[in-house]
């Protein structure tokens, strides 16, 4: 089966539609051959797949097992279990007021920090597979719109105030977003990282297989690499996705930061100076019902484990306010929190607008903020003799349109 028709389709409407308006043809051309989706196991580094969602092409680099707290399915088990006369419709939910968005956090990872009101929505766990993968440099312009080619940021090891840098068409994708594919290409993906992860074995299957540059990149940065919890909710129809990355510690002159100085919000380490923490945090949107609608304000409670609570309201998102309609169903974005404590909490909600003006409020699950300390006994590649790690990428010229929630 051809699915070049396929990743024009589901990539390309807008591009299709202009071209058909101004007379050009489109040319479709293979790609591969569909292979069947695995449910009982994991995709292999090096597995060729068509994202299901936003239709770029991409090449599997590591497994990663997270543990999804799902909202949505620990209220599909309350409302089996409840009175007929108690019971709702799901889709009929809609987000609780500010003051009660962070009810039921309690329990996250075992952070107890607030008071649980409603013990049956206490978020179902299980656990699932998502995988870090390089996209096709090609299909980054058609997808910018809808997805973020430069969303995965890092520090810099340096403790000056410096700007984050971001590795290029790095993503994330849920197991069941996969659409497994092979291709008889030696080279069917086009990234500057391809070759330095990635090598061609015609006789494995998949045919593309680890380095062992990709295993030391991977073991020596997992800390910062690795997602370890997901957060799902669904409100009217739209799914909400969170996916936290703790990004590391940055450390100020205590001198030079009024708001560090109060002992009540910061941390002081031997020297005297600030310890800033902070996460980038990953978000999906999608738009579950049939629908146009529009997100045009986020308003998010931020809370640290010095009791501190802060409270953002603006519109849209990153400069934005997407589009969720049904060619486009799905948007999805990253931005950076900073706490000077190493652990707290976020929730909030998306308001939502409807085509005849009405709107609502999109609940963002709540998720913590938990720091992590890298160890050198987590850096223990397999030896293969192979060459030594790319250099740490340079700082993208483009940095975050907001640096904050």
């Amino acid at each position: 089966m051809l699915i070049k028709n396929l990743r024009i389709l589901a990539c390309l409407p807008k591009e299709a539609m202009m071209k058909k308006k101004s007379g050009l043809s489109t040319k479709l051309e293979p790609i591969g051959i569909f292979e069947p989706t695995c449910d009982d196991s994991n995709y292999s580094t090096g597995q060729l797949f068509l994202h299901k969602v936003f239709g770029y092409r991409g090449i599997i680099l590591t497994p990663w097992e997270v543990r999804v707290f799902d909202r949505d399915e620990t209220l599909a088990q309350s409302y089996r279990t409840a009175p007929a006369s108690s019971s709702k419709s799901k889709t009929d939910r809609s987000a609780n007021t500010d003051d009660s968005l962070g009810d039921n956090i309690l329990h996250l990872n075992g952070s107890a920090t607030y008071h649980q009101t409603n013990k049956t929505a206490l978020p179902q766990t299980k656990t699932r597979l998502y995988y870090s993968v390089l996209m096709d440099e090609r299909d980054w312009k058609h997808v910018k719109y809808r997805t973020q080619t430069e969303g995965v940021t890092f520090l810099h090891e340096s403790e000056e105030n410096s700007p984050f840098f971001t590795i290029p068409g790095l993503d994330y994708v849920s197991h069941t977003d996969i659409m497994p594919y092979s291709s008889l290409s030696v080279k069917p993906i086009q990234h500057n990282l391809l070759d330095k992860f990635i090598s061609y074995e015609p006789t494995t299957e998949p045919p593309f297989v680890a380095r062992h540059a990709l295993k030391e990149w991977t073991a020596r940065n997992k800390f910062w690499l690795e997602p370890t919890d997901v957060y799902k909710e669904t409100t009217n129809d739209i799914r909400v996705t969170v996916i936290p990355f703790y990004m590391g510690c940055k450390r100020k002159p205590s001198s030079g930061d009024s708001t560090a100085n109060n002992s009540t919000l910061a941390l002081h380490n031997y020297s005297g100076a600030v310890q800033q923490y902070w996460w980038r945090y990953c978000i999906r949107l999608e738009n579950m019902g049939t629908h146009n609608v529009q997100l045009c304000e986020r308003n998010w409670r931020i809370f640290s484990m010095n009791g501190s609570l802060e409270t953002v309201r603006a519109r849209g998102v990153n400069g934005v306010e997407p589009l969720l309609s049904m060619d486009m169903p799905a948007f999805q974005y990253s931005s950076h929190v900073s706490l000077y404590t190493p652990s707290g909490h976020m929730w909030g909600t998306f308001r939502i607008r409807t085509r005849s003006g009405k709107s609502f409020d999109v609940k963002v699950p709540p998720f913590t903020l938990e720091s992590k300390t890298a160890s050198s006994k987590d850096y223990s590649p397999d030896d293969d003799g192979g060459s030594r790690p790319p250099p740490p990428p340079p700082p993208s010229t483009s940095e975050p349109d907001s640096p904050g929630p």
